[in-house]
């Protein structure tokens, strides 16, 4: 069996931003056996690698000529353990995540259910240790199978292994382009409980009289949150929240309050406490505006937009007037979600 090599491929399709690029060659793979033939490959195997799952997390700037462009499509979702503590399940890294959390409550499996409408694949969810609504990817991973793109040999990670952090993790650090990611396994805690104090889904509950929710009635409310504030992909071009939430000391946090009293801030189990990004930008007057095809959304500042026709430039260049406005402003430089390129 070999791989077939495309070349000349338009991204446009592959990125949930819309934007136009060409990956000048690019391979899908559809089992791990696959990134070792990929690894194994006289021409190409010795290539640099970028890494394409859902295109959720990325932003190009550039046609891609520098490097095979590695698009996983694996599939699969099993039950590996169920017993009266927890539920193992495992999945293919190029499953749509918000199809696992569908296919999850609907084998009676609970524990994803905030986690829902978050775009990408399964594959990228731990690169980011995606997050929502009071619950992280960190709190239900159990461990990753990757295949190293230099030795095309596999293993299994824990996930104390994977350096899971705030959108972040070991694949964006030491392991990134170094290696594919092409199943996680998740597990799922029994008896499940809510995790339902996040303020807007408390009040999404309360409005609709909901006092013992169900995993489905969580599910819903989160959905209902998202399709109000984010703009769906497929109607207007974006990669979800394209800014961090910057984390400051107390220190700093009491200073920023002093001449700001009313930013938004969380306090964290550390000490430490996480700012809103999305109250930051909208400060200083970028919410709802635009910048030449690019814009900031009317509904949630954190997310970046392509109006129509917009380039990876174009939206860069909005990033950056953002980033320099905060920063003037708070004295804060916002860190970029999303790979660019």
């Amino acid at each position: 069996m070999s791989l077939e090599l495309e070349t000349d491929v338009p991204l446009r399709a592959f990125n949930t931003f819309g934007i136009e690029a060409t990956a000048r060659r690019l391979v899908r793979v559809r089992s791990a056996r696959d990134v070792r033939l990929v690894v194994d490959h006289p021409e190409w195997g010795r290539s640099p690698k970028f890494i394409l799952g859902g295109g959720s997390n990325v932003l190009f700037t550039r046609d891609i000529d520098d490097a095979v462009v590695v698009k996983t499509e694996i599939r699969g979702l099993r039950v590996l353990e169920d017993d009266a503590r927890s539920t193992l399940i495992e999945v293919g890294a190029g499953e749509p995540w918000h199809d696992v959390v569908i296919w999850a409550l609907e084998q009676g499996f609970a524990g994803l259910e905030n986690l829902a409408l978050i775009p990408g694949t399964a594959g990228a969810a731990p690169v980011q240790n995606i997050g929502a609504y009071g619950l992280e990817l960190s709190d239900r991973l159990e461990s990753v199978d990757v295949v190293d793109l230099v030795t095309g040999r596999s293993a299994t990670l824990p996930a104390a292994h994977c350096r899971l952090g705030y959108r972040d993790s070991i694949f964006k650090r030491e392991l990134a382009g170094k290696s594919v990611i092409t199943a996680i396994r998740l597990r799922l805690p029994k008896p499940w409980a809510p995790v339902a104090g996040y303020a807007d889904v408390a009040r999404w509950l309360q409005r609709e009289q909901i006092s013992d929710p169900s995993p489905h009635d969580v599910f819903k409310a989160v959905c209902a949150i998202r399709t109000s504030k984010l703009p769906d992909p497929a109607q207007l071009g974006n990669a979800g929240s394209f800014f961090k939430n910057p984390v400051v000391n107390r220190t700093i946090r009491n200073e920023i309050l002093e001449e700001h009293p009313d930013i938004v801030s969380y306090p964290l189990d550390d000490g430490t406490y996480k700012l809103a990004a999305a109250w930051m930008i909208a400060a200083c007057g970028w919410k709802g505006q635009t910048l030449g095809r690019a814009g900031v959304h009317e509904q949630q500042p954190l997310v970046l937009v392509n109006r129509g026709g917009a380039t990876g430039a174009n939206v860069l260049e909005l990033a950056r007037a953002v980033q320099d406005s905060v920063e003037q402003k708070f004295g804060l430089r916002l860190e970029p979600e999303p790979v660019i390129l």
